[in-house]
């Protein structure tokens, strides 16, 4: 018991450091972009007794070093801080954007799972077949296509010229998530379907596989009810780690198809050099990436008690 708790201890420890860095080298980095946000507000017409005053209100004439302890205390007290432009509270406009985000990433991975387990068991059940060669070169093709170009790819054949679908935005309901989830699902698909089909090889030679097949199960059974489960971890592992990478993809396909959420208000933040506002988006990111790689940390060492006798 001391030893599962020493593994938790010393993970969420390790979780904060990390935390911390990212918010720290965000402020640094975002404060060292060219671009002066006071000149964004005001337009290059501003007199220079105006560009001060500004300044001195948003309180980004002091020192970056102060600036930063203070947005470091902000934090301890869960406040994000205003945005320089819409005059509001940073944590309610992201609370906005939240549920847009979360409902993409979701169906994403609903997406890549559908497609990467069966695309993946197929080719593991199909060794060296056609069957197997076309099931890793579409994961080729996904993995080497970026979002940014997936995306045009997909409003051009399925909103300009079939015109089943909207172009953008998120106003025509389900209809309105199929093609920014696909652009963002295909990806990982691709990804994931090459580990399901490495993990399930290495178990399909194992003894037990033989054992389940002499006793007359069908393939279909073999794979999915004994192969699948017992290379599940790696499986999980690598599905937890691109779970936190959907959220980075995120930026580029919502800003793709206008898709209302942190990715969105990211590159509008970035835009507009609203300084509180690109740090709260990018803490929120980190925060959602360091829990997902952490919490996969745990399952697989509750999976695997190795990993966490392996700690000690």
């Amino acid at each position: 018991m001391a030893t599962v708790f020493n593994f938790l201890f010393y993970r969420l420890l390790s979780a904060v450091g990390v935390v911390l860095g990212v918010v720290c080298l965000v402020f640094l980095l975002i404060h060292l972009v060219p671009g002066d946000p006071v000149e964004v507000m005001l337009g290059e017409s501003a007199q220079p007794a105006e560009r001060e005053a500004l300044r001195e209100a948003l309180g980004l004439n002091r020192p970056i070093g102060i600036q930063l302890l203070e947005y470091l205390k902000g934090l301890a007290h869960f406040d994000l801080g205003d945005s320089l432009h819409a005059k509001r509270p940073v944590s309610e406009m992201l609370a906005e954007r939240i549920p847009a985000t979360v409902i993409l990433a979701l169906a994403a991975l609903a997406i890549a799972i559908l497609i990467a387990i069966p695309l993946g068991a197929l080719a593991a059940a199909r060794k060296n077949t056609l069957w197997d060669r076309g099931a890793m070169g579409f994961s080729m093709i996904g993995i080497s296509i970026p979002n940014f170009v997936m995306g045009p790819i997909l409003i051009l054949v399925f909103s300009v010229w079939l015109q089943w679908l909207p172009v953008s935005g998120r106003e025509e309901g389900i209809t309105s998530l199929v093609l920014p989830a696909i652009t963002l699902g295909t990806a990982l698909a691709a990804l994931l379907s090459r580990m399901v089909r490495s993990a399930l090889l290495e178990v399909l030679g194992e003894d037990f596989m033989r054992t389940a097949r002499s006793k007359g199960l069908g393939e279909h059974r073999v794979i999915f009810c004994h192969a699948l489960p017992n290379a599940a971890l790696p499986i999980i592992t690598v599905l937890g780690l691109q779970l936190g990478t959907l959220l980075g993809g995120a930026v580029i396909t919502e800003f793709v198809f206008s898709w209302p959420g942190l990715g969105q208000l990211t590159i509008e933040a970035i835009g507009q050099r609203d300084y509180p506002v690109l740090q709260g988006c990018v803490l929120l990111i980190s925060l959602f990436y360091v829990a997902v790689n952490t919490l996969t940390d745990l399952v697989y060492a509750g999976l695997d008690p190795r990993i966490r006798l392996g700690e000690q």
